[in-house]
């Protein structure tokens, strides 16, 4: 299944299934997930978080499965995450994606 990131008529971010049409409102409209990811940055910092970890803190905190598929949210989560990841000096082969460290 594919999505692909749009706007409603009333500028709301959507997600619409290239599949079947339908649509959902994506996360990034959410105040909750918003305060979540302007907590993302300590998080990282205090826990030394790789991406994963911070991704179900995340959906933990915002009582959600998973986001992985609402490009939005997506990118905000990665951008926060990885800006976090590399000031904390984290090591590059983890803000790679090097799962063997």
């Amino acid at each position: 299944m594919t999505h692909t990131a749009a706007y409603s008529i009333t500028g709301k971010r959507i997600m619409i299934d290239n599949e079947t049409g339908k649509f959902f409102v994506s996360i990034a409209e959410d105040s909750t997930f918003c305060d979540v990811i302007g907590q993302l940055y300590d998080f990282v910092a205090d826990n030394n978080a790789d991406a994963d970890m911070a991704y179900d803190w995340v959906c933990e905190m915002c009582d959600i499965s998973t986001f992985v598929a609402d490009n939005y949210a997506w990118d905000m989560f990665y951008d926060v995450w990885q800006q976090a990841a590399e000031s904390a000096g984290m090591d590059e082969a983890i803000i790679a994606g090097d799962s063997r460290y």
